[in-house]
């Protein structure tokens, strides 16, 4: 998959079941007040500043409500917006408008908040040489969207599911150590029964942790949960021996020192897991209201 792309039948599949969640016990309030045979236009509206993302989902929810709707889109994905740009609008039975309206904003409304907040992890770091990644704390159901928006966001993913890299933490060592394995067997048999090419990292919670996980032959060293000061001493102990991902209580306030650490990559648990949804609302346009 072109990662600059969506996949449409996946797309669909959890549009559908979003629209099940919402619709499938039909819209009670339109359908008791609002003529079958009015006609409109309505219009996607942003009243916040950030980063826009989910442009063409929310117009495949509409189209999934009825076919027969005009949708146009005129703000590309990954767009800078702010207060009163229009993202989009679209035309036709307003019934249908209103049905799909809370399924389209929730999804711009999310993804758009995942960019904005990526946008900023990546501001914050612009210049030092660090990549901002993602991790697999997403949404049950809608990891391939929210890793999308990482991207628009202008940061990089990290595993997109537990087959996509071996990574070494916390109970796998546990697991293996009680087992009477040493670090260096547990990776020496992660190298051994990897598929190929993928790489092997291991999670590390103190300097020694990272120094013998690098003398281990691990291709990656997460530095887990480690203050700056440490971070710096396992970098000058590691660096140019493997690549060095720093995780774990990374916010925007710290994110600028940790990249000056001299870390390779963050990941940041928060793009996905709690960002705030930008405000982006829909609104009918009551000049455009014919009735047939």
């Amino acid at each position: 998959m072109n990662k600059s792309q969506l996949p449409e039948e996946q797309i669909d599949t959890i549009i559908d079941l979003a629209l099940a969640e919402d619709i499938s016990h039909g819209d009670v309030t339109s359908e008791a007040l609002i003529p079958p045979g009015l006609q409109g236009k309505a219009a996607i509206l942003v009243k916040e500043k950030g980063i826009i993302a989910g442009g063409d989902v929310a117009k495949r929810v509409f189209f999934r409500v009825d076919p027969s709707l005009q949708v146009e889109v005129f703000i590309e994905d990954g767009t800078g917006i702010k207060p009163g740009d229009i993202v989009a609008t679209i035309f036709g039975n307003v019934r249908s408008i209103l049905k799909a309206e809370r399924v389209a904003l929730n999804f711009l409304q999310r993804l758009s908040g995942i960019a904005s907040q990526t946008a900023q992890y990546v501001a914050k770091t612009r210049g030092s040489g660090v990549s901002i990644t993602d991790t697999r704390k997403t949404t049950p159901g809608l990891r391939l969207l929210e890793k999308y928006a990482v991207r628009r966001g202008g940061g990089q993913n990290h595993r997109f599911h537990l087959g996509d890299g071996i990574l070494i933490k916390d109970n796998h060592l546990s697991a293996l150590r009680a087992l009477g394995m040493s670090l260096k067997e547990i990776v020496a048999k992660a190298k051994q029964n990897a598929p190929k090419g993928l790489k092997v990292e291991v999670e590390a919670k103190t300097v020694q942790e990272a120094l013998d996980a690098a003398e281990a032959g691990a291709d990656i060293v997460m530095l887990d949960n480690m203050s700056v000061d440490e971070m710096r001493r396992a970098v000058s102990l590691i660096s140019g021996q493997v690549r060095i991902e720093a995780s774990g209580g990374i916010t925007l306030t710290n994110v600028q020192a940790v990249a000056e650490t001299g870390i390779d990559f963050i990941s940041v648990g928060a793009l996905t897991h709690s960002p705030k949804a930008l405000d982006i609302s829909l609104e009918l346009e009551p000049q455009t209201l014919k009735l047939f």
